[in-house]
């Protein structure tokens, strides 16, 4: 297996899980909007997922290091599959509570299969990169055109809402994936199944004091994010748009920014290694910094002009191009500092924070948009980048295991 087929493979099937990934969120977010569900309902609706993917991360480099990396991609592509068919079952007679529980359910379902095709995925680069060429660029290139999939996902997620429906849409997802599955059972080479068997599930957890710093500051950096971005920004926008457009336009719109967003902010991650020469703690720090400012300025605009939509998506938009670059040193520092023997538990242990900070970010989108609106939930996020900051400033005092 040549390392740049490898890469091939691995990245064509994350960018296809990827796709369904952001389509289902967009479907499962505007439907029960429509069906009514308050702020506080829709953060429910994703936080098994986000609970799922801190578990499956850690067992997921288990995993990995002692089947193989093709397996748990194999695994993720498939549990998304049955995610989907089973999502089509929703009876709308049933009570919210029984709606809420069993949707929760599903996405749960779907954060394990994201998140073992996530640690797959990312762990393959560092054994698959050509030597030479720079980790930190082919690191950003799988996280950057991953995100902008995503991204495209959002937009495909509302299109197909206001177009075939509801269920519809996640037969058409689910067939999709079920074609990729099949041609990457196919055609993934075998190289990937490489595996240590004397693995055991007591070391998924770092002994490295920088990744353990790095995760913690990985869990406040995506928890500001997610604050103001999974419930808050699509539901607030979306409100603000249905006041002068019909139901379905405003579907196609805000899938249509939040696609932009995420797109946008994948095509500043790819090419985040051609703006700085090398990426350190240090360059984390500054940049982590620089973004607390923003949505400190957002909330303020947020609470003056309370009826004024753009300055606060354009304020978003610039957001997403700093929140990029932070992401993307973050994801070139945990290939950096984990060791090769055990990077996928290393990788593991680290998107576990991730997931983590995601798990507190779209609790307190809820929460906060249900208490003080956007406004309150972007003052908030610029708390958390300041805890993620302080987290960043301690790691060049850390010396790395067994040092």
């Amino acid at each position: 297996m040549t390392s740049l087929r490898g890469y091939a493979a691995v990245t064509g099937a994350y960018w296809a899980f990827m796709l369904t990934d952001g389509a289902l969120r967009m479907l499962v977010l505007l439907h029960f909007h429509q069906l009514g569900f308050t702020p506080l309902q829709l953060a429910w609706l994703f936080l098994l997922y986000e609970v799922a993917g801190i578990v499956t991360n850690l067992g997921a480099g288990f995993l990995a290091a002692r089947f193989g990396l093709a397996l748990t991609l194999h695994l993720g592509l498939g549990v998304q599959i049955a995610a989907l068919v089973a999502l089509t079952f929703l009876d709308p007679g049933w009570a919210t509570a029984t709606s809420v529980l069993f949707v929760m359910a599903v996405q749960g379902a779907s954060g394990v299969a994201k998140d073992l095709a996530k640690t797959s995925s990312k762990s393959a680069v560092k054994l698959l990169a050509p030597e030479g060429q720079g980790l930190f660029r082919w690191v950003a290139a799988l996280t950057g055109s991953k995100n902008a999939i995503k991204g495209l996902g959002f937009f495909v997620g509302a299109a197909l809402l206001g177009s075939i429906g509801f269920v519809p849409a996640l037969w058409t997802m689910a067939a999709g994936l079920a074609v990729i599955l099949v041609a990457v059972l196919a055609f993934l080479p075998g190289g990937l199944s490489v595996r240590d068997k004397g693995a055991k599930f007591r070391e998924i957890f770092s002994r490295d004091p920088r990744i353990n710093r790095l995760s913690l500051a990985r869990t406040f950096l995506f928890g500001a994010r997610d604050v103001w971005f999974v419930v808050a920004l699509p539901i607030w926008l979306h409100d603000y748009l249905a006041r002068d457009m019909e139901a379905d336009r405003a579907f196609f719109a805000t899938g249509a920014f939040m696609a932009a967003w995420i797109i946008g902010y994948g095509v500043v991650q790819a090419v985040t290694p051609r703006l700085m020469r090398e990426g350190t703690p240090a360059h984390a720090l500054f940049w982590v910094l620089a973004l607390a400012t923003i949505p400190a300025a957002l909330a303020a605009a947020a609470w003056a002009a309370p009826d004024t939509a753009w300055p606060i998506l354009a304020g978003l938009m610039l957001f997403g191009v700093v929140f990029a670059v932070n992401s993307a040193l973050h994801s070139f520092l945990i290939l950096d500092f984990a060791g090769t023997a055990r990077v996928t538990m290393d990788v593991g242990f680290y998107y576990m924070a991730n997931a983590a900070g995601r798990l507190l970010g779209t609790l307190l989108s809820g929460l906060c948009y249900q208490i003080g609106g956007l406004g309150f939930s972007l003052a908030v996020s610029a708390g958390l980048l300041l805890v993620s900051a302080l987290a960043m400033r301690t790691i060049s005092q850390a010396a790395p295991a067994g040092a």
